[in-house]
């Protein structure tokens, strides 16, 4: 959310604002528009990989302008370096104003030389010799890679010779090459020494200054940034050369006081890890995987991950990827569900609180759940948030000429429509999740056998608390809706979340009243206190939680992966025999990649999955484009622009996964395009010649879900590091409890560990801390190498970079 934003001049003062997420300028997000507040609240999550370098993440806040492009009020920048101090946080931050100076990003590589002439009198003078190299990662134009060039200066105190490059078309990263001379002035004192020597008297007042412009053709030239080089750099050698990082002018208005623009509240969780090569990993999978065979349950190492990390939730997400992965995940999640079964007295409590077992199978779901909840609830969704009827039942809340009566009937109509598409989607439930469901039935039978309703309420409490009435109220959360609702449809998805999973439960608990505080809620829930409620309940809870074999019908309709608007480049030609780049909408599922006009549309082209050879990135230099990509099928490439890399990474990478398994799948590729009657990259003029480039290693078939289980457990050795001390608490509490069997007298740090049998953990432990020290070697080796390899004024590590 923001706050305090500056108020328009004029009588309304209010503003319609949206935030944008940028990786330095490249805009990867942007957040609905909140109308008419100085204040808006957001309320919007984004989840995304890094595919590329970064200087800084950005958040820029904008006002929407209908006639004008859009005005931006101010930006939160964080330096990459930084992210970890934030990370995890909620902090405010002021927001900072935009201009040319605030945009600046990008280095400059150069390289300077002194050489002596003499003249055709026998004088001899100096020459400083600027080589300007070559530029990388210059910023974005209103969205476009710029048209740069480079103005270089031998700035002192009586002169300022300036020249000039040529400017580059279209890119970020150009490459200039270009020499300068300039003569350097010697001092009066100067003898001719038999030893070329530089006098630093001259020297120590010049110095070399590179501003870089953007070329604005018909307006003015945007300033991206300058670096001064002292000429005494060469005090000691006749050559220099190193990477600069662009820095703002002086008069950067870093001091000079701004108007309070606003702040901005960001929550930032930012993880950064170095992935080894996988033979590194053995040892530790090995023994993660071994967790659900480890009796008890409490001894293992994925369990003792859960109880020394934090924040369970860090620990929950690798591991429930991992063991997905390899199909163990239905196994754990038993085993440790059965630990919280012995600590539940009360059958109506069961499955409520917030252990590993459930927050495993809130993660599972997620995981696995996606689709399901698509098929099941997005088109009523849809419905309900691009409607506008009134469904407040509250009295307190009913605004002017509300009827309560008629919104009764539209939150009544919303919630039967939901329900019956929940009761009925049996057959589109994930098999894992059914297949835990079931264990969760048996289990929770066998702790409460006099208790009818206890099979039921041990399935309700996930599939109706935990994942359909969650997903009603967020449904941007799980990518049924592109952005956070607005107030009234909030309220709405609320009422009918509360509904949805009182019926659930209410349904598997046969009680004969609802749970509700609130009046309004329990007059309203009258409606749907019939018989036929509880038999729909308990129905679709049997089907979900059997051990029966789905029919395939479940399975045969294609799955809806993924879609937005990209530009694509013509497969003919156009009238003037120029091939141009549209706009379209693309649409993936697990049968076919089609692009149609517009969403909803007929598809223009369509390529079945089956026939995709490959999925590759594309050259820059082809079309002089950023993010482009190329899906090499049975008929010509399809060339595609993303609108940033995010976007280009994710469909990259979809595209991938859904066609690894096909035949005749390419081992080759042509990085960049086919034009004018030859291959770019090899100059071969066959438009069927073999690739030149190896394509991407793609991912084995024979997986559960498609992960990089290296980075997973890449992610579970840095935490199990991060929790080293607690790790050292549970083996000495394992010790303490082995050795003494007497009654405890007062609570010890281990009194919060689960500790079922202390010799099985101790030895578990044991195991971990010998993995971890192997795998420390490796780790630090890299960072020693990263750090030394690195050198200040190298592309890596250019001169400025901690610079402010």
């Amino acid at each position: 959310e923001a706050k305090n934003l500056l108020p328009y001049l004029g009588p309304n003062k209010m503003r319609d604002c949206f935030c944008t997420i940028n990786l330095d300028q490249e805009e990867v997000y942007r957040t609905q528009v909140v109308e008419k507040s100085l204040s808006p609240f957001f309320s919007e999550e984004f989840y995304f990989e890094i595919p590329r370098t970064f200087q800084y993440l950005s958040f820029y806040v904008y006002d929407k302008n209908v006639l004008q492009r859009d005005l931006r009020i101010g930006k939160v920048a964080i330096k990459k370096e930084d992210l970890c101090n934030h990370s995890g946080k909620e902090t405010w931050f002021s927001l900072q104003p935009v201009d040319s100076n605030s945009e600046v990003q990008g280095k400059v590589h150069l390289e300077l030389k002194l050489n002596e002439l003499i003249t055709e009198n026998g004088t001899v003078c100096q020459q400083l010799v600027v080589h300007i190299k070559a530029c990388h990662g210059l910023p974005l134009i209103n969205g476009q890679s710029c048209d740069p060039y480079a103005t270089v200066s031998l700035v002192g105190p009586s002169r300022n010779d300036q020249k000039k490059t040529k400017v580059k078309k279209k890119t970020s990263n150009p490459q200039f090459n270009e020499i300068f001379y300039f003569e350097v002035t010697r001092s009066s004192s100067y003898t001719k020494k038999s030893q070329f020597q530089v006098e630093e008297e001259d020297i120590e007042k010049l110095e070399i200054r590179i501003d870089l412009w953007n070329n604005g053709n018909l307006v003015q030239d945007v300033f991206l940034g300058e670096i001064k080089v002292p000429v005494n750099v060469l005090r000691n050698d006749t050559s220099y050369q190193a990477w600069y990082l662009l820095q703002p002018r002086d008069n950067g208005n870093k001091s000079s006081k701004t108007d309070d623009l606003g702040s901005l509240r960001l929550n930032i969780c930012y993880t950064e890890d170095y992935v080894l090569p996988s033979e590194y990993y053995g040892p530790l999978k090995t023994l993660l995987l071994k967790s659900p065979d480890v009796q008890p349950i409490s001894a293992s190492a994925a369990y003792i991950l859960g109880e020394i990390c934090r924040d369970k939730n860090d620990a929950v997400l690798p591991l429930v990827r991992l063991l997905l992965h390899h199909d163990k995940l239905v196994p754990f999640v038993t085993a440790v569900a059965e630990l919280d079964l012995k600590d539940t007295q009360d059958a109506n409590t069961i499955f409520r609180g917030n252990s590993l077992a459930t927050r495993c199978l809130d993660e599972m779901m997620k995981i696995v759940g996606g689709h399901y909840l698509k098929v099941t609830l997005k088109s009523t969704l849809d419905e309900i948030c691009e409607s506008s009827k009134s469904c407040e039942i509250d009295p307190i809340k009913l605004k002017e000429g509300d009827n309560v009566e008629n919104n009764k009937e539209n939150l009544r109509y919303y919630v039967d429509k939901l329900f019956s598409t929940i009761v009925r989607s049996s057959m589109s439930c994930p098999t894992v999740m059914c297949d835990i469901f079931y264990s969760l039935r048996q289990m929770a039978t066998q702790r409460f056998p006099n208790d009818p309703h206890v099979q039921y309420s041990a399935v309700s409490s996930f599939v109706f608390l935990r994942f359909f009435a969650v997903a009603v109220v967020s449904p941007h959360t799980f990518h049924l809706r592109p952005h956070h609702p607005d107030a009234q449809t909030i309220r709405t998805l609320t009422l009918i979340s509360k509904t949805i999973q009182t019926l659930g439960s209410w349904g598997s608990l046969s009680k004969s009243k609802s749970s509700f505080k609130e009046t309004f809620m329990c007059e309203f829930f009258k409606m749907f206190q019939e018989e036929g409620y509880i038999i729909a309940v308990k129905k679709f809870l049997d089907e979900i939680s059997s051990t029966e074999t789905k029919e395939s019908s479940g399975t045969s309709e294609p799955v809806h992966l993924k879609e937005g608007e990209m530009n694509k480049r013509a497969q003919g030609r156009t009238r003037i025999g120029k091939k141009n780049f549209k706009k379209r909408w693309f649409c993936l599922t697990s049968r076919e990649l089609t692009y149609h006009k517009q969403p909803g549309k007929d598809a223009i082209y369509t390529i079945p999955v089956k026939n995709i050879l490959a999925v590759e990135k594309l050259e820059e230099s082809s079309f002089n484009r950023k993010n482009m990509f190329q899906v090499i099928h049975t008929e010509k490439p399809l060339y595609v622009q993303a609108n940033n890399c995010v976007e280009a990474n994710e469909w990259i990478d979809i595209l991938c996964r859904v066609s690894r398994c096909n035949q005749n799948r390419l081992s080759s590729f042509h990085p960049s395009a086919y034009l004018n009657g030859n291959w770019l990259c090899c100059q071969e003029t066959s438009e069927n010649t073999p690739g030149c480039k190896p394509c991407t290693a793609g991912i084995p078939a024979d997986i559960q879900i498609d992960i990089d289980e290296d980075r997973e457990i890449e992610r579970i050795y840095s935490l199990f590091t991060l929790s080293l001390l607690k790790l050292q608490k549970m083996e000495e509490a394992c010790g303490t409890i082995a050795v003494y069997q007497g009654p405890q007298k007062e609570p010890d740090d281990y009194s919060n560990f689960v500790i079922e049998d202390s010799v099985t953990t101790f030895k578990t432990i044991q195991q971990i801390k010998s993995i971890l020290e192997k795998l420390d070697e490796p780790h630090e080796k890299y960072r020693k190498k990263r750090s030394s390899s690195a050198k200040y004024g190298s592309k890596e590590n250019p001169i400025g970079k901690t610079s402010e």
